[in-house]
């Protein structure tokens, strides 16, 4: 579950309030604590309209079985909000049990669980994609469970009531992909300066809205453009200080995919920055990522080419990928995480599934300036801790991240205003 943000629009997300979210595509979200904790836009965006053969939908066998239609509410006291949650489970032909979760105040787009365990009354399933976990017991007369759900270091009590198709919670029909050739503009947009002290910062796209919050220019630059920050050269100090808050609808129907989220910023910094600029290319600093000896490491994802991506931090330094090419996590990489810009040389092509954990050195997370907790101490003399980026990534991926330099594009900017009025 995460707390509030996503998409397949890549939706750059660090807020205390962004573990389970409603925008749907792309997101790139950073959890700041895990405090409200659901995810849900690393879920793809197709929810199931039946039931294979061999699995069962049938009423429960005893009072006590598992089957059926669980649902309760997930009560987040630090964003005054409300989360409902829906889980429908059925048993395969080899009697292990399927569960599927739905948060239905963010979209309601379908999570499978990876591990189900039902053992005397005992349940648990987790969801790797997006770090979560749930531990409940079910009451002897089996019409309720009585949980805790876990993403990030701060547990919250979700407990489960029985209910039938008729009773349970409409799930949310969910939103259809942008047409692949249209190039979307915002058509009416509102611009207002971030509250001072606010925590957090992303952006995404949530029902039929772009949103982003705590967003400086130098962070829509980079995403409309497909940059980092230092390949934009000659930028007035405000574009790094100031900070944003923006809610617009596309003039386009349906979901957009990552380049039509770019394009939405490109028209939103022409139209209201007076943003003028050209193109060169100059030798930068920038990471490099390349296959390992023994190849890549990384599970191939189950999800459609068309549903959500997921790039989103439960934590400092603990990722959760979903859906993405190398393309894809490179981007992300250097959108949320590194200082200089990254690029794929992996030769992949085919979309991935992972988590990655690794202690951040000081030269990470500054893009985050403040709106999350500092970045959490190196090492030290911790045995447990994680290992540096560049040894997780070999470890846990099967690929190198190398520091050198190359020719790379860059924006000069000619000029820029502040926003004009709303």
């Amino acid at each position: 579950m995460r707390t509030e943000q996503a998409g397949d629009n890549f939706h750059f997300c660090a807020r205390a309030f962004a573990a389970l979210a409603g925008i749907a595509t792309w997101t790139v979200l950073l959890a700041a604590g895990g405090k409200d904790a659901v995810a849900q836009t690393s879920a793809p965006a197709t929810a199931p309209t039946s039931v294979a053969p061999s699995q069962s939908t049938a009423p429960a066998a005893s009072p006590t079985d598992l089957v059926g239609i669980w649902q309760g509410t997930l009560h987040i006291a630090q964003a005054n909000r409300d989360l409902r949650t829906e889980i429908k489970i059925v048993k395969s032909a080899d009697a292990s049990y399927k569960l599927t979760f739905y948060s239905i105040d963010q979209g309601g787009q379908p999570i499978v669980a990876d591990k189900t365990a039902f053992e005397n009354l005992k349940l648990t399933f987790t969801m790797d994609a997006i770090g979560g976990k749930y531990e409940g017991t079910m009451s002897p007369d089996g019409k309720t469970i009585t949980g805790t759900w876990t993403q990030g270091p701060n547990p919250l009590a979700l407990n489960l009531d029985r209910t039938t198709e008729d009773a349970a919670w409409p799930i949310p029909e969910p939103v259809k992909p942008m047409a692949a050739n249209a190039h979307p503009s915002l058509e009416v947009a509102t611009i207002k300066p971030s509250q001072p002290g606010a925590r957090g910062k992303g952006f995404g796209f949530n029902g039929t809205h772009f949103r982003t919050f705590n967003f400086d220019v130098n962070d829509m630059i980079a995403i409309g453009f497909g940059l980092h920050a230092k390949q934009i050269v000659g930028a007035p100090d405000w574009l790094a200080t100031d900070l944003y808050d923006i809610d617009g609808v596309p003039d386009v129907p349906g979901r957009p995919n990552i380049k039509q989220m770019g394009d939405i910023l490109q028209g939103l910094l022409v139209d209201r920055f007076a943003l003028k600029f050209h193109r060169e290319q100059r030798e930068l600093p920038v990471y490099v990522i390349q296959l390992a000896p023994g190849g890549p490491k990384m599970k191939e994802t189950t999800a459609g080419p068309n549903d959500p991506q997921g790039f989103g931090f439960r934590g400092l330094g603990d990722l959760s990928v979903r859906n993405m090419s190398m393309k894809d996590f490179a981007f992300g990489m250097q959108s949320a995480v590194t200082d200089r810009p990254v690029v794929d040389q992996t030769g992949l092509t085919a979309r991935y599934d992972f988590t990655l954990k690794w202690t951040p050195d000081d030269s990470q997370f500054a893009q985050f300036r403040g709106a999350v907790p500092p970045t959490p101490p190196g090492a030290g003399d911790n045995p447990d801790a994680p290992p540096s980026l560049y040894t997780a990534m070999q470890e846990t991926l099967g690929l190198k991240f190398t520091a050198t330099k190359a020719p790379d594009d860059v924006i000069v900017i000619d000029h820029i205003d502040k926003p004009s009025a709303n």
